[in-house]
């Protein structure tokens, strides 16, 4: 059935969160038949039961609305208000356009710029532009808290005059407040991008916006200065709306003005009924993904063709896809490092009265206010090294990418001698071509696994009276059979990328190489540095271990680039045994003669049952049976039995009290003989003060950056582990950021990747003053 009707206009609103239940509320007041759409049950049943409500203060009134899911809706359709999150637009619209009536139209009442993504669907003649401002929330199913007086611009995509389709539409919807017809929506948008660049920096911290902004007006300035200077190459004509004027937040803008334009805002803010962002609430209260990333990614892609550079844009969109899955590390300290990446001082502490001037002769933000400007000028020479550096990598995302793609195209499974040649051979060329030569090259070579490749840079304009060298240490084999490139290569889509041995651990190399190469760019000082590359880790790394252990004796410090455990450095691991309990009984026919013979697997049960004992899970301590294998056939009593064992332990008092207690196991049948070989293949990386004061070391040079840097104690072995239990000070888990290792799932953050080179790069120039 058609929703359109006689009398007043019949709306489909698909998305009934915020904005799309606002808007239905006020239509269905007014008496238009609305049917709202919404992929929430719990959403859809409360208004099926109480009605849509719209909560102000503590008065809350309803309104009856038709309330479906995607699955229970039966229909076609005329007026669609398009109200859900920008990164749910392509399934919405994959769903409207079979449905979509032939003089019907889809109005993209949402955040963001999605008219280009509608078209492709239903084609531009049936696509409507807006722009809202709504400060309205959802807060619990069914009701919607009302933000108060915004802003509602309906007009034609592309700029095209206002149509009588526009006209009839901002009628009905002045039955919400302020709608108004324009043929500049795209001005009204671009201006928005700006304003909402502040809010979605706000989110990084849990204080109120209006605070927040006020607290941090240079790189509130310039963060809004870099989304208006993309706006102004793209000939787009700002629009005000509410009670942010744009034209005092361009590049070159009169300082007074600006200061003055920023009064007016706050001012505006503090008297919302919602003094926090949906962005916050996403993240601090729904816990689920913002949707503000997906509306920059279009802003940063013009940026990119343009030559323009977004570096503080990009440090807000990454903070918050780290709050995504870490929403307890939101601190003002984030914002505090977007003040010195514009070359001021951190101001969460400071005085509110602090004011930086923003004009062309003020030596403090300079972020995109130079034509040609490649990064962020004025006041970070003399600053914190890693932001410098995160900066930098900021401008390169695209290349550390690129190259992260070519090393995941190089197959390097373990087992295959001839693609882990091959793949060293790239190696060698790429770090040939991203760090020159090296002051020294060997190449250990191994028979039955991969070659080792060792490395030395020497040290430059380092002071530290510890000449030793750091080890970066990483490995190129992964688990990944020859051929899965075939069926699975190398793929990207927004922040995330995927492929074989992309979290484990071909992008911790990349962020080693392209830290290395930051720091020669930026001409930083740097210690001596050994990068040390083995082809056999996954499998143990028996032909690489002693090569390991010799050339990290003499190092100062490791950092192993294996991949982070959700974002955090990891600290302890625990030493791996890997047995095998082998049990020798005798042979007989188990019919004629039950009792001439000794079972194998009898003994061989009753002796896992002693070791299921050994387990000490307080003390860190698993024991377990993997694999159980014994005797020929079943009318013959057992003559051997065998046992496959995995032991991990978290101490070395532990690692000794197994190792003892495997080695006193004794049979409870006399006329059995049970047998233990094996060894431990990892030892045990415990927490020492050496790696404490390496942990601290990179969570200080994290706080620079404005992240809480956690560590983590893990199950999971590493080289690490070796170099740890010959004394050295070791630095794990500072590779990706991501997760799904060794499986289908696997994926990295590219943010992720900016971020962790950025401290690498830091905690090396640390060292070489230190």
């Amino acid at each position: 059935m058609s929703d359109t009707t006689q009398g007043p206009a019949a709306y489909t609103v698909v998305g009934g969160g915020a904005i799309g239940g606002t808007l239905a509320f006020a239509l269905a007041r007014a008496g238009h038949p609305v049917t709202v759409v919404d992929a929430d049950p719990a959403h859809v049943e409360a208004i099926r039961a109480h009605g849509l409500v719209l909560a102000r203060g503590d008065r809350r009134t309803s309104v009856a609305v038709r309330a479906e899911t995607p699955d229970t809706f039966d229909g076609s359709l005329g007026r669609v208000l398009l109200a859900v999150k920008a990164q749910a637009t392509r399934g919405a619209v994959e769903w409207i356009a079979p449905r979509l009536e032939t003089g019907g139209y889809v109005v993209s009442v949402q955040n963001g710029f999605n008219e280009d993504l509608i078209a492709e669907y239903v084609g531009i003649d049936r696509t409507v532009a807006a722009f809202v401002n709504i400060f309205a929330d959802v807060v619990e199913p069914g009701v919607i808290l009302d933000g108060g007086a915004g802003a509602l611009v309906i007009g034609e995509p592309k700029g095209a005059p206002v149509s009588e389709r526009v006209r009839s539409l901002v009628a009905d919807l002045q039955s919400w407040g302020p709608a108004r017809a324009d043929d500049n929506v795209e001005g009204c948008l671009w201006a928005k991008a700006g304003f909402g660049a502040m809010l979605a920096a706000t989110a990084l911290a849990d204080a109120p916006m209006a605070d927040l902004i006020d607290r941090h007006r240079p790189a509130m300035a310039a963060l809004t200065a870099e989304v208006f200077a993309v706006a102004d190459r793209r000939g787009v004509t700002l629009q005000a709306f509410d009670a942010f004027d744009p034209e005092p937040f361009r590049q070159g803008a009169d300082a007074v003005a600006r200061e003055a334009a920023f009064d007016r805002l706050t001012a505006w803010l503090r008297t919302q009924s919602k003094d926090r962002s949906g962005i916050w609430r996403d993240l601090a209260v729904r816990h689920r993904p913002v949707e503000v990333t997906t509306h920059y990614r279009d802003v940063i892609a013009y940026a990119t063709e343009l030559g323009l550079p977004t570096t503080l844009l990009r440090t807000v969109m990454d903070g918050l896809r780290e709050l995504e899955s870490a929403p307890e590390t939101m601190s003002e300290r984030r914002l505090d490092a977007l003040d010195r990446l514009t070359g001021g001082p951190g101001l969460g502490d400071a005085d509110p009265g602090v004011r930086m001037g923003l004009d062309e002769g003020d030596p403090g933000v300079r972020a995109g206010l130079g034509d040609g400007d490649s990064g962020v000028r004025g006041g970070l020479e003399d600053g914190d090294p890693a932001v410098r550096v995160r900066r930098w990598l900021e401008e390169h995302r695209e290349e550390m990418v690129a190259d992260l793609a070519a090393y995941t195209a190089q197959g390097s499974a373990s087992d295959d001698l001839d693609a882990l040649d091959a793949c060293l051979a790239w190696l060698r060329g790429r770090l040939d071509e991203r760090l020159g030569a090296a002051g020294s090259e060997e190449v250990l070579r191994r028979d039955d696994a991969g070659d080792i490749l060792i490395r030395r840079y020497p040290a430059r304009d380092a002071t530290a009276e510890d000449t030793r060298p750091v080890l970066l240490l990483g490995h190129y084999d992964t688990v990944w059979p020859t051929g899965t490139l075939e069926s699975w290569p190398f793929r990207r889509e927004g922040d995330t990328v995927t492929g074989p041995g992309v979290f484990d651990m071909k992008a911790g190399l990349v962020q080693a190489v392209w830290a290395l190469r930051a720091l020669d760019a930026l001409g930083l000082p740097r210690p001596a540095v050994t990068l040390m590359l083995n082809g056999d880790e996954e499998t143990g790394s028996l032909a690489s271990r002693d090569a390991i252990v010799e050339t990290g004796r003499d190092c100062r410090l490791a950092m192993v680039f294996e991949a982070a455990v959700d974002g955090a450095i990891k600290t302890a691991r625990k030493g791996v045994g890997l047995f095998t309990l082998t049990v020798t009984g005798s042979e007989a026919h188990a019919g004629l003669d039950p009792t001439a013979g000794a079972s194998a697997v009898d003994e061989l049960a009753a002796q896992v049952v002693r070791l299921a004992e050994l387990r000490d899970l307080d003390a860190g301590t698993s024991l377990n049976v993997g694999v159980i294998e014994g005797g020929t056939r079943s009318n013959v009593t057992a003559g051997r039995a065998t046992a496959h064992l995995d032991v991990r332990v978290a101490s070395a008092a532990e690692q000794d009290r197994i190792t003892r207690a495997l080695a006193e196991l004794r049979p409870v049948d006399p006329r059995t003989r049970v047998e233990v070989t094996g060894d431990w293949n990892r030892p045990v990386f415990e927490r020492g003060e050496q790696v404490a004061a390496a942990a601290e070391l990179a969570k200080s040079v994290a706080r620079g950056l404005g992240h809480d840097l956690a560590e983590a104690s893990v199950g999971g072995a590493s080289d690490g582990n070796f170099l740890a239990a010959a004394g050295v000070p070791v630095l794990d888990g500072i590779g990706a950021v991501g997760h799904g290792a060794h499986a289908r799932t696997e994926c990295a953050s590219v943010s992720g990747m900016v971020f962790r080179a950025a401290l690498t790069a830091g905690v090396l120039v640390r060292l070489a003053g230190e």
